[in-house]
């Protein structure tokens, strides 16, 4: 599946993502548990994958972080631009897309494993040499023991989901010079997993 039909799934869906449908505490307390590993306020702040939701924007917006989003879908990007004018937000294909300077913290919920397996490590060390000293990456991956693939249509439209699995991910952790500070199931028993990185000072 091309990131081209990932993006077209995702312009149907677009409308489940917006504030008014989307669960506002979905992932919220842990990216409050990542904000706390940064040293002090301010800087840019790097949402991928951002969908039509705001849900993260006020906890960034308390640590005084100029918030950016990007991606594949272009009616996440006009619903997300219409729900916060004052955010930044690219149209754009992580893995090509080149940043215009470090980002002291960047999510990456639900999103990076749509990204094909074969080309998943390189955008996590992408993204983690996009950190700025003492930054911090947060992202979300299937909890498997090892590398694996597969498609799901439960909300509507074929979805290609990967995973590297948790040893491959933490070796690429350890690679990019970051450290895991957190890793955790919070779904259980879905294996969905949230880990929390951070680059060296």
């Amino acid at each position: 599946m091309s990131q081209a039909d990932i993006a077209a799934a995702y312009d149907q869906l677009a409308e489940s993502w917006q504030d008014s449908r989307f669960n506002p505490d979905n992932g919220l307390a842990q990216h409050r548990r990542a904000l706390a590993f940064l040293d002090g306020p301010g800087g840019h702040a790097l949402n991928v994958g951002c969908g039509a939701s705001t849900r993260f924007n006020a906890p960034l917006r308390e640590l005084r972080l100029t918030m950016e989003g990007v991606d594949l879908s272009a009616r996440m990007v006009a619903f997300a631009r219409e729900a916060d004018p004052t955010i930044t937000v690219h149209h754009a294909d992580i893995c090509t897309w080149q940043p215009p300077h470090p980002y002291r913290f960047i999510t990456a919920w639900d999103s990076v494993w749509h990204v094909p397996l074969e080309s998943q490590r390189a955008l996590y060390l992408k993204l983690m040499a996009m950190l700025a000293p003492g930054g911090v990456l947060i992202f979300t991956a299937g909890g498997l023991d090892a590398p694996a693939e597969h498609h799901e249509d439960r909300m509507g439209p074929s979805l290609y989901y990967a995973s590297l699995g948790i040893p491959a991910l933490l070796a690429t952790i350890t690679e990019a010079a970051c450290v895991c500070r957190h890793l955790e199931f919070d779904q259980w028993p879905e294996k969905h997993l949230v880990l929390i990185a951070q680059r060296a000072t």
